[in-house]
């Protein structure tokens, strides 16, 4: 195995225990949060801040990782710090002190735009890179979802004893770092309104509209998550669902990542784009069983195309500094999340066809305007 390639696969088995941990606590959030007398706002707030703080995190982490012109250092300091608060969200005694516990450990992201940015120099086919890296990740959230399953269902444990089983479990995404070596990086001086103010106008432009289309799906699995309940009365099934939607978005994560190495990263983003817009229209239809499943299907099919393929053309187009080019991204996809999740979450408490219509409004507005991205 080629030494690039070895990087991404280190990475990715990192990602994979730390995303085995996190996916045994996000299915559980939106219950628990109900529980302690949340209502849909605070799952709403939860589900933005939950992504738009991490992607906040992730521009700070991404320019300062390429002014010093290392990597491996905030790598491994966000791993460590997303630990640390995971333990500490097992003490929180109202849905307040979730959100709190949440929004802290979402600071140990600012790891991702600095390891993205070692993906994007170890390989050409940063298509394939990403995928495998996000296949990795999905993965660890397959196993994640399904263990919680488990004992939430067989074993019965509470919510705090799955929380101190998930932090325990993430503490494993140390280990291969360490071999994990670091790469060649030339420092830039460039301040971080210099560096971001320099990036290509078609970077930007795509951007823009990646940060519409998070307007939409801000982190929208949590409300899926509380609409399956709501149809079948069963967390169980809510939860198995939710390892349905992992499997499928880890099975098709590489190839669809090489397929946009192939065909261009356009074309697949706007099937993504036009999947969620049907998946949107499906939660105001449909409310059986066997429409549910097949929806959970198709979003994770829209996660396997767009995830990891909106990271790669981001890459694509983003010149000498990359790691800031991707935190911004990622920063300007975190306003759109919290935003996204907390105007969503008063439309829930409306009615469910509400948020859902607002969803597949926004999603029509972003396949119009990513119609006008420029690839390379």
């Amino acid at each position: 195995m080629k030494q690039g390639e070895k990087k991404i696969w280190l990475l990715g088995s990192s990602s994979f225990f730390n995303d085995f941990g996190s996916e045994m606590i996000a299915p559980i959030l939106p219950f628990f949060i109900i529980a302690l007398g949340g209502t849909g706002l605070a799952v709403g707030l939860l589900s933005g801040l939950r992504e738009g703080l991490a992607s906040i995190f992730k521009l700070f982490g991404g320019w300062y990782s390429d002014r010093v012109g290392k990597r491996m250092p905030f790598i491994f300091f966000g791993y460590f710090t997303s630990i640390i608060f995971r333990f500490l969200l097992a003490l929180a005694t109202s849905w307040h002190y979730i959100i709190a516990f949440v929004s802290l450990e979402r600071f140990g992201k600012l790891r991702d735009a600095p390891r993205d940015a070692v993906i994007a120099v170890s390989t050409k086919k940063r298509g394939r890179g990403f995928g495998i890296q996000q296949m990795l990740d999905t993965g660890g959230a397959i196993a994640g979802s399904f263990v919680v399953l488990l004992l939430f269902w067989k074993l019965g444990l509470n919510f705090k004893t799955i929380i101190i089983l998930a932090g325990t479990i993430s503490a494993f995404s140390l280990i291969p770092l360490f071999f994990v070596k670091e790469p060649k990086t030339k420092k830039q001086k460039k301040s971080l309104f210099k560096g971001i103010f320099d990036l290509d106008k078609k970077l930007k432009y795509f951007i823009f509209v990646a940060g519409i289309f998070t307007l939409a799906n801000f982190g929208l699995y949590m409300f899926l998550l509380l609409r399956a309940k709501q149809i079948t009365g069963s967390i169980v099934v809510a939860l198995a669902l939710g390892v349905l939607f992992n499997f499928i978005w880890a099975l098709f994560a590489i190839p669809f990542g090489v397929l946009s190495d192939k065909v261009g990263r356009k074309k697949i983003l706007l099937l993504g784009y036009v999947l969620f817009f049907f998946v949107s229209l499906g939660f105001i239809f449909f409310s059986s069983l066997l429409s549910l499943i097949s929806l959970f299907i198709l979003f994770g099919f829209v996660y396997a195309i767009t995830k990891s393929n909106q990271t790669a053309l981001v890459s694509d187009l983003s010149g000498k500094m990359k790691a800031t080019a991707l935190g911004f991204y990622q920063f300007i996809l975190g306003i759109s999340s919290i935003l996204g999740g907390v105007f969503a979450g008063l439309l829930w408490d409306i009615n469910y066809r509400v948020m859902f219509i607002y969803l597949s409004i926004i999603a029509l507005i972003s396949i119009f305007f990513l119609l006008f991205v420029k690839e390379k």
